[in-house]
């Protein structure tokens, strides 16, 4: 004779992982249907303010931002090349070289990052992209090597419009996701260069509009 305090209750609340399971999924912003996404997991880095173990932190945020966004990252054995990462999107692979941005001594609103390392100067042959970590606010610059090549040092202005050079390339992670005959005129696209992305560029006309996109163009075209 089976004991009915055996038994699960019909009233009893479901487990922690059925409820999750059951549970409503995240809402599409652009269809407007529920679609089920899977889990997502965040990665913390830590490093010194100086020395190495800085940079190895920012390759984990890079590998960890670029995974969230859905590119196959690969790491080459050994440091003899010049890049640090192959990513891939949709059969296409660039080398990209990961830097963290300096804040400038006297001028704390800009940061600087190098065009090279060492003595020398990255060149077309060896990367395809420098993307800059600004730790302090939480900013990506992915940039092209055709927009700095020859180049000792770049610096980047989050918060200052006059010297607006590389903003364009601000979470410009669509670059990243298109091929170079869709990059726009100096890199400035007329259409959203990868709409499956969810994060924007600074320079995107999907969220800037016309007169925002306008404004932009006058900006990084100084």
């Amino acid at each position: 004779m089976e004991n009915d305090t055996d038994k699960p209750s019909d009233s009893e609340p479901e487990s922690k992982s059925e409820s999750k399971a059951a549970g409503e999924s995240p809402l599409d912003c652009r269809s407007g249907q529920v679609r089920a996404t899977p889990e997502s997991i965040t990665i913390h880095a830590a490093g010194r303010p100086d020395g190495k173990r800085l940079g190895e932190a920012t390759e984990a945020a890079f590998l960890a931002k670029a995974c969230t966004l859905d590119f196959a990252v690969s790491k080459p054995w050994g440091d003899s090349r010049r890049y640090d990462f192959v990513v891939e999107f949709r059969g296409t692979f660039w080398r990209v070289q990961v830097k963290t941005a300096r804040r400038q001594r006297y001028r704390l609103s800009e940061y600087s990052v190098e065009g090279g390392g060492g003595t020398t100067l990255y060149t077309e042959e060896e990367i395809d992209f420098l993307v800059a970590y600004v730790v302090p606010d939480d900013l990506w610059y992915v940039i092209p090597i055709e927009a700095f090549v020859g180049r000792t040092t770049l610096h980047l202005s989050p918060r200052c419009r006059r010297k607006a050079k590389y903003e364009k390339y601000r979470e410009a992670w669509c670059l990243l996701a298109c091929s170079r005959k869709v990059r726009g005129w100096k890199d400035i696209p007329v259409l959203c260069r990868c709409r499956e992305l969810p994060v924007r560029c600074v320079v995107c006309p999907q969220t800037n509009g016309a007169c925002g996109k306008a404004a932009l163009q006058r900006r990084v075209s100084r």
